[in-house]
């Protein structure tokens, strides 16, 4: 879950709340939050702390620390990799959320001021105390993520069991780099922004989509510059068989190999509702998969359906 925008319901912890319960209602168990997501830095952990305090069983709890190119309160105490930010941010995330552990901590981007052995074994004091579970990482690339895989064994440190990067239709880079890596080093695979803005829901076409939309209010040059033809392509597709664009792309995803989950954003009870229910309501066959990847070219190798 990701709050950034002030007009969303989920700006309100009443409307947090109302978003995170459907999640729990609708068999969602994993939630992704970072310290910087918000309009506010700690707003998203923030609200979610009255809901986390009541459902945290039934909740998979994933946050983040150390966003490089974010400004934080905690920069004047080191750098967003080191032992002395880390534990700081530990500390407010869990007070934020409401909580005395999470499910897993994520390194948010390399921080290269940071030697990754004391990013390492800062993070394994956290696993020693109780107070974090495993641990991730996030915006790595693949030798940034092997490095790190690396240094763990030699130096006896549980390392990493997770990589979250941006993947998705169109955008499909990770294919020929972290992908391939984590699923190598057994990594599970957390892609964010799997649905581009929106654009991949289904609900935006070549002359426009939602006039209420952030998409359409704010963000109007990721529809202008979409590749239509694609997208047209890929609406056929989804019409030919019935299903909706949203099925298919997250169809699509949860086929690739190594996929944990699908970290798509919801600011509405009903996007929750509809994540969750495409998430469970089609998969697609071996061709199936690669005619849609052929709609979508990367410059990789075509990946193959698990």
């Amino acid at each position: 879950m990701c709050i950034r925008d002030r007009d969303t319901p989920t700006f309100t912890e009443v409307g947090t709340a109302a978003v995170l319960e459907t999640g729990i209602e609708s068999g969602i168990n994993f939630f992704d939050t970072a310290d910087v997501y918000g309009a506010d830095y700690g707003l998203s952990e923030k609200l979610m702390g009255p809901t986390v305090a009541q459902h945290r069983k039934s909740m998979i709890l994933a946050s983040k620390f150390g966003h490089v190119e974010i400004a934080s309160p905690l920069d004047k105490i080191g750098p967003g990799g080191s032992r002395a930010y880390i534990r700081a941010a530990l500390d407010q995330t869990l007070d934020r959320l409401q909580t005395d552990y999470v499910d897993l901590y994520q390194h948010h981007t390399p921080d290269p001021r940071v030697p990754i052995e004391e990013t390492l074994e800062a993070l394994n004091e956290l696993i020693a105390e109780g107070r974090v579970r495993h641990i991730g990482h996030s915006n790595y690339s693949a030798e940034q993520s092997r490095r790190a895989h690396s240094v763990a064994k030699r130096l006896g440190l549980k390392g990493f069991v997770s990589a979250q990067n941006e993947h998705n239709l169109l955008a499909r880079d990770a294919e020929s780099d972290i992908i391939p890596a984590a699923a190598e080093m057994g990594l599970g695979f957390l892609p964010w922004f799997p649905l581009h803005n929106g654009l991949l829901t289904g609900k935006y076409r070549r002359d426009g989509g939602p006039a209420d939309s952030r998409l359409m209010r704010i963000r109007q040059h990721v529809h202008a510059e979409a590749p239509w033809d694609a997208m047209d392509k890929f609406a056929k597709f989804c019409d030919d068989r019935r299903i909706t664009m949203l099925e298919s792309t997250i169809g699509w995803m949860l086929s690739i190999p190594g996929m944990s989950s699908i970290i798509a954003g919801a600011t509405t009870p009903a996007q929750v509702r509809q994540n969750a229910d495409a998430a469970i309501s089609w998969s697609p066959t071996s061709r199936e998969f690669a005619d849609i990847g052929k709609i979508f070219p990367a410059n990789v190798k075509v990946l193959q359906e698990s």
